[in-house]
């Protein structure tokens, strides 16, 4: 006998229509579920044929549960009971929920599934555009074999609980950047105690080291990328994708734009100023670069709304980041490292069935071959840094930090990039070399010779530490291959490139800094030298 009845009545209810996943039933679930205590049950109730392949997939890619499904073939529809959270016993004397106001039953023939349109849930504004910028000020010089911190460090738990607060809507601006001030003190009483030379704030205001911007530009919003399943043609896969990533994709948000971008406050320049507000150290700061963000933030759902093409929505990215140097500029920062990881996907990246990665959050697909991608990025590179001083300026690439089985990773040497670094407007190439997936350091011959690179020298994926010893001899290696004035040293990436998906844990993260501080000494000491 067909199903008429759920087996446990749920707390609340609503008629979807014929709404599918991607043109707004998705917020309504959300307006619906939310308020719900964890282990309360949904109803949805649709008429849309794509659902039951949709819902299935993002209810186990944000961590709630389908308990139940109705098909109703006479109505054209399906009940679907969904509970908040994992379900794990039936509700005791809990009333059914009023049933929702039902449309007339309708017959409809299946659908062809289609690519909807995203909706948007916030009113385009007129850009803010700058006319003139402050002036630069000078910054520290970072001494041969200075020992820097990459960017990311683990978040607490209170933090991560603010983070998301925040993100949500559910804690004010003030609240939330005074709870951010304190982890940052923290974080730098961290690496002081590690002994390291340029200091970061460990991008704890960030939910991630890139998608954060869209939660500080006009006319961009963050939307959890979960929700981005309708928009893909093969959902399951998309899930499979996500779930490689060994990040927990219920709390991931990825940019999108939806109107004219325009930069009305700091994109990371406060962070800057607290920082060097409580310490006399070098400060560094980690920025996505222009390629990273046409990346994450083109897609064709929402964005076409604004832009033709990705091309065209380069040129307002490219002014965005150019009015954030400035301001870098201005505050004396001695390190602006441009984050475009993205870069070696390109090259070594398994670009089969459509060439979507999701490696560094990146969702656009591949728009040309490699030789026209990376044309692509160094256009887009150069136009960032025209006029200014590359001494403060890095480049950062690696294989993907999303995961310590480095099997998941990339693989390749730096020899395909060597006549794009070459050709860029930076000063330091901050690059991953500890792994034996980065390959040697001869793959960097025809660099420029006026150029630095900071050296990974520390896996940071490993979970215990390596022997000093190790560490000491890629120094030493670093040191020969380029001279020792010309050598930075850091980890090969940051400890926590997602908030959620911390690579270490903080101790460790501290006593690897030390480690790489301790090796540095110990080269210098055998090398009958001592530090400047």
């Amino acid at each position: 006998m067909p199903q008429t009845q759920h087996p446990y009545p749920p707390h609340s209810s609503f008629d979807g229509g014929d709404l599918d996943c991607g043109n707004g039933l998705l917020l309504l679930i959300r307006q619906h579920i939310d308020p719900l205590d964890p282990g309360q049950l949904l109803e949805i109730i649709s008429y849309e044929p794509t659902v039951p392949v949709d819902l299935p997939s993002w209810c186990r890619l944000t961590g709630n549960e389908l308990v139940n499904v109705i098909e109703e073939p006479d109505q054209a529809r399906w009940r679907f009971l969904v509970c908040k959270g994992a379900f794990t016993e039936a509700p005791t004397e809990t009333p059914a929920a009023e049933p929702a106001q039902e449309p007339t039953p309708k017959k409809r023939a299946k659908k062809q599934r289609k690519r909807p349109q995203m909706p948007v849930t916030q009113e385009v504004v007129t850009p803010t555009v700058p006319t003139e910028f402050p002036a630069p000020t000078p910054a520290p010089k970072l001494a041969p074999l200075s020992v820097v911190t990459m960017g990311s460090w683990p978040r607490k738990p209170w933090l991560l609980h603010a983070v998301h607060e925040h993100l949500a809507g559910r804690m004010p601006e003030e609240e939330f950047q005074a709870t951010a001030d304190d982890a940052v003190q923290l974080v730098l009483a961290a690496q002081q105690r590690a002994g390291v030379d340029v200091v970061t704030d460990g991008e704890m205001r960030r939910d991630n080291y890139s998608s954060f911007v869209a939660g500080r530009l006009q006319n961009c919003q963050l939307i959890p990328i979960t929700d981005l399943l309708p928009y893909v043609e093969d959902p399951e896969d998309f899930e499979r994708e996500l779930r490689a990533l060994d990040v927990p994709a219920g709390e991931v948000r990825h940019p999108a734009v939806f109107g004219p971008l325009g930069r009305d406050k700091p994109l990371v320049a406060h962070e800057v100023r607290f920082l060097q507000s409580i310490t006399d150290a070098p400060v560094k700061v980690c920025l996505p670069g222009p390629y990273l963000l046409t990346r994450t933030m083109w897609m064709e759902c929402v964005s076409d709304r604004a832009y033709e093409s990705r091309e065209e929505m380069t040129t307002d990215i490219v002014r965005v980041l150019r009015e954030e140097l400035h301001e870098l500029y201005s505050l004396g920062t001695a390190m602006i490292q441009i984050d475009e990881p993205v870069l070696t996907e390109v090259v070594y990246g398994r670009h089969d069935g459509g060439g979507r990665t999701f490696m560094c959050g990146a969702l656009d697909e591949l728009a040309g071959s490699v030789d026209e991608e990376l044309a692509f990025a160094q256009s887009l590179l150069d136009q960032l840094t025209e006029g200014f001083d590359p001494e403060r300026l890095a480049l950062h690439v690696c294989r993907g930090n999303w995961t310590t089985d480095e099997s998941a990773a990339l693989e390749g040497d730096f020899a395909p990039f060597v006549d794009l670094f070459a050709a860029l407007n930076v000063g330091t190439l901050s690059l991953e070399l500890a792994t034996p997936r980065a390959g040697s350091l001869d793959a960097l011959h025809g660099i420029r010779e006026d150029q630095r690179v900071c050296v990974g020298v520390l896996n940071q994926k490993q979970q215990v530490l390596e022997p000093t010893e190790d560490v000491v001899a890629r120094i030493a290696a670093a040191v020969e291959a380029f001279g020792k004035e010309r050598v930075l040293l850091s980890t090969d990436c940051g400890f926590a490139t997602f908030a959620d998906n911390p690579i270490v844990a903080d101790t460790l993260a501290q006593q690897q800094l030390a480690q790489i501080v301790e090796a540095r000494d110990t080269y210098l000491h055998q090398a009958g030298d001592a530090q400047q």
